[in-house]
């Protein structure tokens, strides 16, 4: 087991890496850093001045080792709008973002969770064919177009929740549920074909020839072994609820990490962008490390493997 979790920190470092080195190359694939925060009526030598500034008049390889080096110790620079250290602006809107993540994944997991595992013990009943309806329409309805949706009813027509800011619950609502949707339509499918698939197998008919209750069947022995693809999905879920968030956060204008992305996208604030990214980064690879850790707490196979 030792061995395992080594094995996945290692990666997961390497992974860090890498996403540092595509947030370097692709900042400057697109074009000159400089030329795209300077107006259209800078002068040469005001280009020039920025260029010095900012250390980009310096060898593609010396800035990469400096980006690095700066990097592990938390430093991209300061904000070119908010004149303000970049990490310190993106850490300061993580915890908003975080919430809405974690309020989603458990609006997610509270819909499939439940209607996956009836629908798995009553096949083709009209249970079933409702979580077949809400997955079909879960996943083909874009967030944007249902946060939309969502405000108009809720905080338009009805007045009973707010469709912007960030304050009590009732603020995370509709967000919640925007971003949540997804990725319940998705999990209730996958739980439901895999506990289908548990639920078939020799033990499962043994436990049912001792007598067992169909409940304590599949709490004690089935959603365990049904759990794997589940936790796996989990850790994917993570990275389509962080693209969502950016979405959802401007539809919104929910006070997040993805709102301030935006906002500095379209002031070409690298800065930010690269701490961004790099925060979103760490913060998926941990949440992927600690569904890798979990596979072997469900199955102790997996970290002899």
């Amino acid at each position: 087991m030792r061995s395992y979790i080594a094995r996945r920190l290692l990666h997961t470092l390497f992974v860090l890496l890498g996403v540092a080195t595509i947030a370097f190359a692709l900042l400057r694939l697109s074009g000159d850093p400089v030329a795209l925060i300077m107006p259209l009526d800078a002068t040469d030598a005001d280009i020039a001045r920025v260029r010095t500034a900012f250390g980009y008049d310096r060898p593609v390889l010396v800035q990469y080792g400096d980006f690095l080096a700066r990097a592990v110790r938390g430093d991209f620079g300061t904000s070119i709008r908010h004149q303000q250290p970049a990490m310190s602006l993106v850490l300061g809107r993580m915890p908003a973002t975080l919430q809405l993540m974690g309020a989603a994944l458990f609006v997610a997991l509270a819909i499939a969770l439940p209607l996956g595992v009836f629908s798995a013990l009553y096949p083709n009943s009209w249970i079933d064919r409702f979580g077949v309806v809400m997955a079909l329409v879960g996943q083909a309805i874009p967030n944007f177009f249902l946060g939309i949706v969502l405000i108009l009813f809720f905080s338009v027509q009805w007045g009973m929740l707010p469709s912007s800011g960030r304050g009590g619950i009732e603020h995370l609502v509709l967000p919640a549920l925007t971003l949540g949707t997804a990725s319940a339509a998705f999990i209730n499918r996958l739980l439901r074909s895999s506990l289908r698939e548990v639920l078939a197998t020799d033990y499962v008919r043994t436990a049912r020839a001792k007598g067992r209750s169909r409940g304590a069947i599949v709490v004690r022995h089935a959603l365990r072994n049904a759990a794997i693809p589940v936790l796996t999905v989990l850790g994917l879920q993570v990275v389509q609820l962080v693209g969502g968030a950016i979405v959802t956060e401007t539809v919104f204008a929910y006070p997040g990490a993805g709102l301030l992305l935006v906002q500095s996208l379209a002031n070409r604030d690298i800065p930010v962008v690269q701490a961004f990214v790099v925060v979103i980064a760490v913060v998926v690879a941990l949440v992927n490390l600690t569904v890798d850790l979990l596979y072997g707490w469900v199955d102790p196979r997996i970290g002899t493997a």
